[in-house]
């Protein structure tokens, strides 16, 4: 972004001073993982914050200070509430009281694999029609390159309001790791892209009043990019890990004793680990997009396209482990009790999406096995997609572990004892090396 621009004008003055002097009324669009931790941040630092959501459940829970998320305090928004600082609400036409809106809705894929904007172009819609001088939009939702350029900015324009001028229109990607107790929204740095200069000034000047750093780049495609590569990398390098676990497994090799090993170069190595499958909206849903974005240019993108391959595969690789293993056993997977331990797509959260452990489940299932699962944090597991069956969390103890033919360590729940686990089940597959260190295990342990 050039320095040599000096954006002026009373929309953007007036903007400005309201963002710097916390004035100015925040408007959050989605009250996910990803809204109610922004909302929540802006109004701790004293501005005046409303979500607005569709769930009408969500908005209930807000009002009354009932917290749903588990990286949001719920003292800290009981508080917020309290003071009146912090507020839900159905009603998008009460955006046009918003200096700021920032769209946080889910961008999931298609039936066919494309990638499914239709949360950004309902919230452009509702926008548009509440759209003013002096209001600046952001959107935090992860996309392909191009998005606010193409579904967007040009939809705002028929309001006659000019982007620049007389509102501001910028592009910064979410960055929230559920459950990560190190990074949360307030000490991530947050990337930003405006359509113009004084867009991204406005937008950084924003996002500065919460995160400590913030980088601007060039433009909203650069930081949809941005955002896209950060999972892209992930996937790709997680593709070659759950690789590498297939082929130490056909080597009869400890595919963790390797990593670890690999893992202690002080340079040039990253470690990443295999596991059942990808799981989560972003991880195995964005390389996607830029796939899907790529194929406009006629561009084949192979490495992407592989890693997908190559993580999509892995609950079957676990099917294959689960027979093999049972084999071992003289048990043949029909009518064999198998006990899938944690559910969500990773450690200590309830979140389902694209969760591995849904696909393992129905292929088991398939199979004619008998099975159960335990979560803590998901109490039930509805029929929807590969689940034909809804399915309830059963109470772990030792007489539910004894009765099982193998237990299927799919989520490393830190609230899990794993000694109890080994030492109360007859055979266990750990898919994320949850078990290491244990030496006195009665179990049979087999490993990823």
């Amino acid at each position: 972004m050039s320095t040599d621009l000096k954006p002026s004008g009373s929309n953007f003055t007036t903007l400005l001073n309201r963002i710097q002097t916390n004035e100015a009324i925040i408007g959050v669009i989605g009250l996910g993982y990803v809204g109610l931790p922004l909302a929540v941040g802006f109004a701790e630092r004293g501005y005046t914050v409303f979500g607005v959501e569709l769930d009408e459940k969500k908005i209930e829970n807000i009002n009354k200070g009932i917290n749903y998320i588990g990286d949001v305090d719920s003292e800290r928004l009981k508080e917020l509430v309290a003071l009146k600082r912090l507020s839900a609400t159905g009603d998008f036409a009460s955006l046009k009281k918003a200096d700021v809106i920032v769209i946080c809705v889910p961008t999931p894929l298609n039936k066919t694999g494309d990638p499914d904007v239709s949360y950004i172009v309902a919230a452009r819609d509702s926008i548009r029609n509440s759209l003013r001088p002096g209001q600046l939009i952001t959107l935090e939702s992860t996309t392909y390159p191009g998005t606010v350029d193409e579904v967007i900015l040009p939809y705002f324009a028929e309001t006659g309001l000019v982007a620049g001028e007389d509102y501001f229109l910028a592009f910064s990607p979410e960055r929230i790791d559920p459950s990560n107790a190190t990074y949360q929204v307030d000490n991530t740095p947050k990337v930003v892209g405006g359509v113009t200069p004084a867009c991204t000034e406005v937008a950084c000047a924003f996002y500065a009043k919460l995160v400590g750093k913030v980088i601007p780049v060039s433009s909203t495609r650069a930081a949809e990019m941005v955002k896209i590569l950060e999972n892209t990398f992930r996937a790709i390098n997680i593709g070659l890990a759950n690789e590498i676990a297939i082929i130490c497994r056909k080597l009869g090799l400890d595919v963790w004793e390797v990593i670890d090993a690999a893992a202690s170069k002080p340079f040039g190595f990253m470690p990443f680990y295999p596991g059942p499958g990808l799981g989560g909206h972003c991880i195995p849903i964005d390389p996607s997009y830029l796939a899907w974005k790529l194929r406009e240019q006629k561009y084949h993108t192979r490495f992407i396209d592989l890693a997908t391959q190559v993580n999509s595969s892995m609950p079957e690789h676990v099917i294959e482990l689960v027979v093999e293993t049972l084999n071992d056993e003289s048990k043949p997977v029909r009518n064999a009790r198998i006990l899938i331990l944690g559910v969500a797509y990773k450690r200590d959260i309830d979140d389902l999406r694209e969760s591995p452990a849904l696909d393992i489940i129905q292929l088991l299932r398939n199979r004619g096995a008998l099975v159960e699962y335990h979560d803590p944090h998901v109490p039930r597991i509805e029929a929807a997609g590969e689940i034909k069956v809804p399915l309830v969390s059963v109470p772990l103890d030792e007489k539910l572990l004894q009765k099982q033919d193998l237990v299927i360590v799919i989520t490393d729940h830190s609230s899990f004892d794993y000694h109890f686990i080994c030492r109360y089940s007859k055979l266990v597959l750990d898919t994320r090396n949850a078990t290491k260190g244990i030496k006195d295990s009665a179990a049979r342990v087999v490993k990823l």
